[in-house]
């Protein structure tokens, strides 16, 4: 899955993607970006 990671400032490919729910019950993906390590989340299915 693609998302933005902050540190690098682009768009990268998420590594370790895995699926969570948040608080208020809405989807959402939690990874680490593959250039950097830095991690990445995903609002959304």
């Amino acid at each position: 899955m693609e998302a933005y990671c902050v540190k690098c400032k682009e768009k990268q490919q998420m590594k370790d993607a895995k699926k969570v729910t948040m608080k208020n019950g809405k989807p959402a993906t939690t990874g680490s970006c593959p250039v950097c390590g830095t991690k990445m989340f995903k609002i959304g299915a």
